[in-house]
């Protein structure tokens, strides 16, 4: 599923009014996976990956780890389901990955 994704801007906006949304730049939808460690080479584990949704737990060095779920809408737009621990705390939260641009290079 996430080999379906279009490569370029995207913005991830949390539902509700919780906080502000936030902008990636993602070359492949894996990124997508890692939202709250983005900058860390976590390991990976694939519960689920079918053409509508994929379902993936990983595990940081730094202690930290999270579960993932995307829900394909299409190319430019997916339901993002992420939990786990994050600098010792415990994080929650469903938002929308849309694309929004190409990347500025």
């Amino acid at each position: 599923m996430l080999d379906r994704l279009e490569a370029g801007l995207w913005e991830v906006k949390p539902h509700g009014a919780q906080s502000n949304s936030a902008q990636m730049c993602i070359d492949n939808g894996r990124k997508l996976i890692q939202i709250r460690h983005a900058r860390e080479t976590c390991r990976r584990f694939v519960i689920e990956d079918t053409p509508t949704s994929v379902v993936v737990q990983y595990t940081c060095p730094t202690g930290g780890y999270g579960h993932t779920e995307l829900r394909f809408e299409n190319q430019r737009l997916v339901q993002v389901e992420t939990q786990g621990i994050d600098n010792g705390l415990p994080f929650n939260f469903t938002a929308e990955a849309r694309r929004t641009a190409s990347c500025s290079r």
